[in-house]
């Protein structure tokens, strides 16, 4: 009898079974309901550290805005600028509090205005907000609170 190398040569081979293909599609399946919720999380994290950076940055440029002029624009685009759009495709809202009416200002859970010179925000995820952090619209709200020395998510503040 002659030894072969590839014993399956000469023979007829097995396939995949059905049981076989079952398992494999369970198992990519199970990854995959693991991976998506991963990934999907890492994604909003990420463009809440792009909001924060954003607004940190709009911030200095109205501080150097209101030392060059000795006040604060009244609109973001006053300003200049190019990140005047948020990650999730809105504008930053941008409110210079010497011309706002009381009830536009953002408060705290104490319901204390959260600045005294402006506010600026971005509307969060759901694109929806009201004036209390509190409130679950805004509570996926990143915001600058405090008068900038706070930049990050509404609930946390």
């Amino acid at each position: 009898m002659q030894y072969s190398p590839y014993p399956a040569l000469g023979r007829a081979t097995r396939g995949v079974t059905l049981l076989e293909l079952m398992l494999v599609v369970a198992l990519v399946l199970l990854i995959a309901a693991l991976a998506v919720p991963a990934y999907t999380g890492y994604i909003d994290r990420a463009r809440v550290s792009r909001a924060v950076a954003d607004i940190g940055g709009i911030s200095l440029q109205l501080a150097r805005w209101q030392t060059s002029f000795g006040m604060l624009p009244n609109t973001l685009a006053d300003a200049g600028g190019d990140r005047q759009i948020d990650p999730w495709g809105r504008p930053y809202v941008y409110l210079n509090i010497a011309n706002a009416r009381p009830g536009q200002l953002r408060r705290d859970k104490n319901l204390v205005p959260v600045n005294t010179d402006f506010d600026l925000y971005s509307v969060g995820k759901d694109g929806q907000t009201v004036t209390a952090f509190t409130a679950q619209p805004a509570r996926d709200d990143v915001v600058r609170a405090n008068n900038g020395r706070y930049v990050g998510l509404a609930e946390n503040y």
